[in-house]
């Protein structure tokens, strides 16, 4: 039952972020880069902040200074992702930066295989190859080119970002969520406003600050709070793969509010990411792991028993399907359980 709650509120962060992308676009018209991904984080830390006073009874325990290194990472990978993002959006179509933005999967699972040591299955890998193949696609301008484009590659250097930021924050998403979700908020908005104030750039009239101080309730603050309370359960790279519906969400409302064109090579590079997101959910169906199994035996050996205890570890695949759950070897052994 939990790890079901978790799927949905996983589900619902990427419909919920899914709108940042398309509606920030119109909003960059009006607000600069640096400016937007302040407002943005801003709103989503007052928001939360204030849907805690209603919701005294979080459970979960207070960050303390062993946090510390993961906070401080958390909120400087904050500050830095949404500004590249912003100028990616600005720099180039919002369809391929909604797109673009599934590469954070990769990102986020390699990291948490390299640094954090989460396990990762073959499936997931052959997701992270297909995701980054489409992401080069998306990446290159023209049919002709090898030249990379402007906005792809600060949405790329953004997706990278998360990826640091997401493994950061699994590492204490067991602690209150509020005060998790407040700190990125608060302390990262704040850091971007710093920097729009040493860019000089023109502050946004009164009706563009509050639209995008919603939209970073929205699209941010309520994302990220349920984004961590899956990653709770589910875990850093289990999360973001559930996590990847949000890009072809967002692809789907820049087409529709922005009236983008769907080009052959966006068509291709959507089909290539889909095959990816096929291999991610069939991942969390099927799992291959390991664990120690003991056996022990009796014997008997010149007229005194004796025991043996082994105590050894072995690969084999575990299946979770119509409500059976259990192991096997082979495809003809699942065959038979099933």
């Amino acid at each position: 039952m939990q790890k079901t709650k978790s799927i949905l509120y996983a589900l619902l962060a990427a419909a919920f972020y899914a709108i940042n992308i398309p509606f920030s676009k119109l909003l960059l018209n009006h607000v600069g880069a640096a400016s937007m991904a302040a407002l943005l984080y801003l709103g989503a830390g007052i928001g939360i902040g204030i849907l805690s006073v209603f919701h005294k009874q979080e459970k979960g325990e207070k960050l303390d200074r062993k946090d510390l290194p993961f906070v401080i990472g958390m909120i400087v990978l904050d500050i830095a992702a949404p500004i590249f993002l912003m100028l990616g959006i600005r720099g180039g179509s919002p369809a391929n930066a909604s797109l673009l933005g599934n590469f954070e999967i990769a990102a986020t699972t390699v990291i948490a295989l390299v640094i954090f040591q989460e396990a990762v299955s073959k499936r997931l890998w052959a997701a992270i190859a297909l995701i980054t193949l489409s992401s080069i696609f998306l990446s290159v301008e023209g049919t002709d080119s090898f030249h990379f484009s402007y906005g792809s590659l600060f949405v790329l250097l953004a997706a990278v970002c998360w990826g640091f930021e997401n493994n950061c924050t699994r590492k204490i998403s067991s602690k209150n969520t509020y005060e998790i979700v407040m700190l990125k908020g608060v302390f990262s908005g704040l850091g971007s406003l710093m920097i729009a104030f040493i860019k000089r750039e023109t502050p946004p009239q009164l009706l563009y600050i509050v639209l995008a101080l919603i939209l970073g309730f929205v699209a941010y603050g309520l994302s990220i709070f349920l984004y961590v309370r899956a990653q709770n359960t589910l875990g850093a790279a289990k999360t973001s793969a559930y996590y990847a519906s949000s890009p072809f969400i967002g692809a789907f409302l820049s087409f529709l509010f922005l009236r983008e064109r769907i080009t052959a090579k966006y068509m291709i590079a959507f089909a290539v990411m889909m095959a990816g997101n096929v291999l991610v959910a069939a991942d969390t169906l099927i799992r291959h792991h390991s664990h120690l199994h003991r056996h022990t035996f009796t014997h008997v050996h010149d007229g005194r028993i004796y025991t043996h205890t082994i105590v050894h570890s072995h690969e084999h695949n575990h299946y979770h399907v119509n409500g059976k759950h259990g192991h096997y070897h082979s495809k003809s052994e699942l065959a038979k359980e099933l």
